[in-house]
């Protein structure tokens, strides 16, 4: 029903705990960004943006033609609402989640993702950016961990779209300078989701994009990080 277009990055991952959390059946169709499969016309068709993760839906609600959703957000709502799973039903309670995951999308992913990038994947190290960076996610850890002293879950008693949006990028906490022992609530939670067995499968064999510099080739560091350039090229 579901093609999933993916590579295992964070963003990636988030569908993939979408779909493992709600046994929804799906096809996925590995990316892969460092050989610039994400510029494929076909590619760009189903996400503008040549971005992962997309999805083609080929059994719509409205039972129309196949839908392409683009965005890891957009796609994680347009699945809790045509399954109705993992966002819940009452209105208040629904704008919780909503909320924190709107917050990871325009706060928590790109900022962990520039740390990441500078802390790992610059080819020179720039001490400005680095911290900057680096403490902006502090920061943005810090707000988990009020969120999360009163209760279970981002959106409240019940696991959500909310949480798994923004678990991929507690995942990297060391490689991203951050200690999980300093914000006490955030550990809890962050251990109650890796224990889930949904979160173990997804998991399995996947490694920390932010622990180790990849050997990257020049004509891949450019498709990766060069982006514009490649763009204008094809």
């Amino acid at each position: 029903m579901i093609d999933l277009y993916y590579s295992p990055t964070p963003n990636g991952l988030k569908l993939r705990l979408f779909l493992e959390e709600s046994g929804l059946a799906h096809r996925i169709v590995p990316v892969q960004l460092s050989t610039g499969e994400q510029f494929a016309p076909e590619f760009l068709a189903i996400s503008p943006n040549n971005k992962i993760p997309a999805i083609v839906d080929h059994a719509p609600r409205d039972g129309g033609e196949p839908v392409a959703v683009f965005e890891s957000g957009a796609i994680l709502l347009y699945l809790a609402e045509k399954t109705g799973l993992l966002l819940p039903k009452d209105a208040r309670a629904r704008l919780e989640v909503t909320q924190w995951l709107f917050w990871q999308m325009a706060g928590l992913g790109p900022m962990a993702g520039q740390a990441g990038h500078f802390r790992v994947y610059a080819p020179e190290p720039l001490p400005y950016a680095i911290e900057r960076y680096t403490q902006e996610v502090k920061r943005l850890y810090g707000v988990l961990d009020r969120r999360l002293a009163d209760r279970a879950y981002l959106g409240g008693d019940a696991y959500s779209i909310a949480d798994i949006a923004c678990y991929p990028w507690i995942v990297p906490h060391v490689g991203l300078g951050q200690d999980l022992a300093a914000t006490p609530h955030l550990q809890r939670w962050f251990q109650s989701i890796a224990s889930r067995p949904a979160t173990q499968r997804v998991y399995a064999g996947i490694d920390d994009p932010y622990t180790k510099a990849p050997v990257l080739s020049e004509e891949a560091r450019n498709v990766l990080f060069n982006q514009g350039a490649t763009n204008a090229k094809s």
